[in-house]
């Protein structure tokens, strides 16, 4: 799987603490929607790309007693799904094979696409969870937007065109 970086303790992009995956790509779509660059992870675009093993990853989340959810967001998620479902499957099978492991964490993904963009992955996203609590934040950032407050996500979002919502209810 390939990230610009893992945090395995983050407790500002989420209501539950959670492993943070900063996802390695992005289309920019938020600056070439404003005609500017606006994005406030553009330098991350600049770091170097990290490729870690998918099951590595999963076996790191669920050795840490700390977190509760994992968290998809630094770039785009959406613009490297294989990589995104990968992951997810991985901690899919661990749960469903581990008897210690008592719980799917809930899995965040903070997305700038809208619903009707990407209906094809979040139909994807459907068929391969089992007992997983998934939350997508949807929206791009707009700049001069007032911000607000998300209670599905339990943070305060940066435009007041973004919000959450359960997986189901997509």
């Amino acid at each position: 799987m390939k990230v610009k970086g893992i945090i395995d303790e983050d407790f500002v992009q989420y209501k539950k603490p959670s492993m943070f995956i900063i996802m390695p790509n992005c289309s920019f779509k938020c600056d070439k929607e404003c005609g500017c660059n606006v994005c406030q992870n553009s330098e991350l675009a600049a770091a170097p790309i990290i490729t870690m093993d998918t099951q590595e990853i999963a076996k790191r989340y669920w050795s840490n007693p700390i977190t509760e959810a994992i968290v998809f967001g630094g770039l785009e998620p959406f613009d490297d799904f294989e990589d995104m479902e990968s992951l997810i499957r991985a901690l899919n099978a661990l749960y469903i094979t581990c008897f210690d492991i008592k719980e799917m964490p809930d899995i965040v993904i903070y997305t700038g696409y809208y619903p009707d963009e990407i209906k094809d992955k979040i139909e994807e996203l459907k068929s391969i969870t089992v007992d997983t609590n998934i939350v997508i934040k949807f929206g791009r950032f707009i700049p001069n937007k007032p911000h607000r407050f998300d209670d599905v996500l339990g943070v305060e979002l940066s435009s007041d065109n973004q919000y959450a919502k359960k997986l189901e209810d997509c």
